[in-house]
């Protein structure tokens, strides 16, 4: 857990660290949740990719509780399986940032929330003024498919396009072919800028017409339907649990983590977490690669 000096536990239970704003906060007195929501990569996952025993042992106890279960990241579905498969108990998994639900049981895509082609033509004029020179990719994917229903079509970028991750996946198309059809996703790449400095420049020009967030810090910024984050994706789950934001616990490790953590009643940030998730956390725990996750959900389950 993340360390914490000459703390007071106030009446409400949060304990408050010396040391200001900005200050890592626990809360000592949170109730068991109702609901696990975690991110996947840098959270949930080690740095190698994995679910340590240790994690997936405490999720499993958790799930045989009773407690709800749901993977919230910013993968497209056919990225989901195999960390379905090492958990054994996941079945839910809201993707693309908020975009998509899809059912890993199943194989199903359950909704999808999209950005129509007009938008993409405006969103793509608005980036290229922007950023010259940047590549564009889009995620799209269909409501009532599995995850690999036509897999070479669903990331489709530009000849130019620098994939973020190294297990590149995309088919490659001109532009006005990747403006053509709904995406749950518009992806920019500019590997020679950072991630936040991108968001920033964009976010004035691109206004209320985008989410705009991303997971990778090495210019990359994911651009998602209006007002549709990872907040939003699992409030709906949440309601098909009958489940409210009080009683869930989240984590997460990256700026497309930020609305999810606000909005669960307990957001925790990882200890390898990107500087803005640490502000808004209720609680700081180790990284991902000393099962922080694993060393919060173990207090209850």
């Amino acid at each position: 857990m993340h360390p914490r000096r000459n703390t007071d536990v106030r009446s409400d239970g949060f304990s408050s660290a010396a040391g200001g704003a900005g200050s890592a906060r626990t809360l000592d007195l949170v109730q068991a949740p109702r609901l696990v929501a975690t991110d996947v990569d840098g959270t949930l996952l080690d740095p190698d990719d994995r679910v340590t025993a240790r994690a997936a042992a405490v999720i499993g106890r958790a799930v045989a509780a009773g407690v709800g279960f749901v993977l919230v990241t910013g993968r497209p579905p056919r990225w989901i399986p195999p960390v379905a498969a090492q958990l054994g108990v996941a079945r839910l998994a809201v993707c693309a940032n908020g975009s998509v639900l899809y059912d890993a049981v199943e194989d199903r895509v359950l909704w999808a929330r999209t950005l129509a082609p007009d938008v993409l033509a405006e969103l793509a004029a608005m980036v290229t003024d922007t950023f010259p020179g940047c590549g564009l990719g889009v995620e799209r994917i269909r409501v009532g498919v599995g995850a690999f229903d036509d897999a070479a079509s669903q990331f489709v970028a530009e000849p130019d396009y620098r994939h973020a991750w190294p297990s590149a996946d995309h088919g490659v198309a001109a532009r006005i072919e990747l403006l053509a059809r709904p995406a749950v996703k518009m992806l920019v790449r500019c590997p020679e800028l950072g991630s936040d400095a991108m968001v920033a420049a964009l976010a004035p020009v691109v206004g209320d017409a985008a989410d705009l967030t991303f997971s990778h810090p090495r210019g990359l910024v994911e651009i998602a339907p209006p007002r549709v984050t990872k907040a939003t994706g699992l409030a709906e789950v949440a309601e098909q649990f009958g489940v409210g934001a009080a009683d869930i616990v989240a984590f997460g490790d990256m700026p497309n983590d930020l609305e999810m953590l606000r909005w669960a009643g307990h957001g925790v940030a990882m200890g390898n977490a990107h500087p803005a998730l640490l502000d808004v956390a209720d609680e700081v725990t180790a990284s991902n690669a000393d099962d922080g996750l694993a060393l919060v959900l173990e207090r209850w389950f």
